[in-house]
């Protein structure tokens, strides 16, 4: 078979194609989204993982919670920063037309309502040092979160975004947005 013995795998490879026709990799704007979006939960999760092995944060700072604050106020401009490169490159990247619609654009609110639902609700839920590996930093809750979201949906923050992203590149409407919404791993409890 043409398409390597995996059945419907040509249809996939067609689409991918032409999907990725409508993505400028050359862009700055799109070069600067892919790079923050691959570079945020790299350095937080090094971060996170140094201080867990050496608690050299906790001592600069005198305090697992100052550590921990510190830590989530650069997440938290490196966020902005990331959201900044996203929105240029949407703006710069080629349009597709047939997202250009109102009912792709109510799907695209859909799941940035979604999304907002999911990354607010599990804030709520774990609570600032939750929310900012503060268990790599020895800030540990005293059982499971098991309320919602947690209790519908395995890293409901993680999907939360990844929704708030997608549903950012349909309203653009450029399916670049797509390519790069928010690929990241969970940082998973310390070990």
């Amino acid at each position: 078979q043409e398409n390597g013995g995996n059945p419907g795998g040509g249809a996939d490879l067609c689409v991918m194609t032409w999907l990725l026709g409508y993505v400028d990799p050359l862009d700055p704007s799109f070069v600067a989204a892919v790079l923050t979006i691959a570079f945020s939960p790299l350095y937080w999760n090094v971060v996170a993982r140094w201080e867990h092995k050496t608690r050299k944060l906790s001592r600069a700072f005198g305090s697992p919670y100052l550590a921990c604050y510190s830590l989530s106020v650069t997440i938290l401009l490196l966020n902005f920063l990331r959201s900044h490169c996203f929105t240029q490159a949407m703006l710069s990247q080629p349009k597709m037309e047939s997202l250009d619609t109102p009912a792709a654009y109510s799907l695209g609110l859909a799941l940035l309502g979604l999304g907002v639902v999911l990354v607010l609700s599990s804030f709520f839920a774990l609570g600032f040092t939750g929310t900012f590996l503060g268990d790599y930093f020895g800030i540990l809750k005293e059982a499971r979160v098991t309320v919602f979201p947690f209790n519908i949906l395995d890293n409901p923050m993680y999907w939360g975004s990844t929704a708030n992203y997608l549903g950012w590149a349909i309203i653009s409407p450029a399916p670049a947005g797509a390519v790069g919404s928010e690929a990241r791993q969970p940082h998973g409890p310390a070990p």
